[in-house]
């Protein structure tokens, strides 16, 4: 380990092989020794790692900015290393610009209308379940595709595409960088999707339909229709936020509940317990681990001297841990309350489809743990997503349990491919 100014430049890459065998534990070691440290790695960045920074950076927009520009390459400016993804709205917009985007976005995924679309939810998650339900066997990694084929439906993209939506963006985020599937996703699947995408905004602005698509194409900023590609800007987001993180979230938690029968029996005997337990989990799992800022100037922050241009990874997972924040953080508490976790986000830039994976993520445990509660997984045969950077997860989790019965007619199925 060196010195620089004041700040230690430690070694550490959040994309590692290594980091990736022990999030918890790298960001544990990282947090205890230099909560503010420079990582080399990607062509050097910063790593906030406590609460407190964390918490301060996110909130100060002048400083730590989400804008996309071209400080450690093109590409997606909340990621490092920067991924060839197209401009989101508004994640990657500073305020004062920020809002106008925000206001559009604020009315679709409000309590309000994610109430609304509690229907199509809940349809969904009964669909997959019965999918598997009469074998007593399945991969329960394929049941929590439920957020990904959700959010294309209500998007009003094609749900026959719903898959290949979910692996490309998936890969793009999960999977190892320059990897055989990652390299796909870029190459192919994203030029195919952005083109059927494009060609379905292009026809809701013609005839706009009953979907958020077709809302978006009707709004105005600053007293002009919005563009097809500010649309594909929204639509593209919206889509990157709804295939990864509930499925992350609900992934690591059939494990961990299999893992802890007793705190699974306790959420089948009193499902009131779920709401503060997906907190709870919210916060330990932590699905979206880290975005990234840009500094705006020369600075100081927190003791640490940092340069305009610099890149810096703020931990939502590490800070979700921090003990001076959190009592016994390494433990699941269901009760936990408050419960002032990160896994959102902080500051304006917090996520604004928090309230719908609420209510995916609850309606899948929900089912999961009344129609086949006695899951038993094949801890042999779990397989993490093989990077663990941006979400963590498991992409295969082998089960078996009582077999029971469909609940959907056939003329209530989706006809869609799995």
């Amino acid at each position: 380990m060196t010195e620089a100014g004041r700040c230690p430049v430690v070694r550490f890459d959040h994309n590692s092989d290594e980091h990736s065998a022990d999030p918890v534990g790298s960001y544990q070691q990282l947090r205890e020794a230099h909560p503010v440290a420079w990582s080399e790695a990607h062509g050097g960045y910063w790593i906030l790692s406590d609460y407190k920074a964390v918490f301060e950076a996110a909130r100060d927009d002048a400083t730590f900015s989400s804008e996309r520009n071209s400080y450690g390459g093109e590409g997606l400016s909340v990621v490092i290393p920067k991924t060839p993804m197209p401009f989101h709205i508004p994640i990657e917009i500073d305020p004062p610009n920020f809002r106008k985007w925000r206001k559009l976005i604020n009315p679709i995924t409000a309590p309000a209308a994610v109430e609304r679309m509690q229907e199509l939810v809940t349809h969904y998650v009964t669909w997959f379940i019965d999918e598997i339900i009469e074998s007593g066997e399945c991969d329960m990694a394929e049941v929590i595709g439920v957020p990904s084929i959700v959010t294309v439906d209500w998007l009003g993209l094609e749900v026959s595409d719903w898959t290949r939506y979910a692996s490309a963006h998936h890969a793009a985020l999960a999977a190892v960088p320059g990897s055989a599937k990652y390299r796909h996703a870029v190459e192919v699947d994203f030029p195919y999707l952005a083109g059927k995408t494009r060609d379905i905004i292009r026809a809701r602005r013609e005839n706009p339909t009953d979907d958020i698509i077709s809302y978006l194409v009707q709004q105005q900023v600053d007293d002009r229709p919005v563009t097809d590609e500010e649309v594909f800007d929204m639509v593209d987001l919206l889509l990157a936020g709804g295939v990864g993180t509930t499925a992350s979230l609900v992934s690591n938690t059939v494990v961990w509940l299999y893992q802890n029968p007793e705190v699974r029996q306790r959420l089948i005997d009193d499902p009131m317990l779920l709401d503060k337990a997906i907190e709870e989990f919210l916060r330990f799992f932590s699905p979206t681990q880290a975005l990234a800022r840009t500094v705006t100037d020369d600075t100081e922050f927190l003791g640490c001297p940092m340069q305009k241009g610099d890149r810096v990874l703020l931990s939502w997972a590490s800070a979700n841990r921090d003990p001076a924040q959190f009592e016994d953080p390494d433990a699941v508490d269901i009760e936990r309350w408050p419960n002032r976790h990160t896994a959102f986000g902080i500051g304006i830039h917090r996520c604004a489809g928090s309230n719908l994976g609420r209510a995916m993520a609850k309606e899948l445990l929900s089912q999961i743990l009344t129609r086949m509660g006695d899951y038993v997984v094949d801890l042999d045969a779990l397989e993490a997503y093989p990077h663990q950077g941006t979400n963590t997860g498991w992409q295969r989790i082998p089960a078996t349990f009582t077999p029971g019965e469909r609940r959907l007619r056939d003329a209530e199925v989706p006809n869609v491919a799995r």
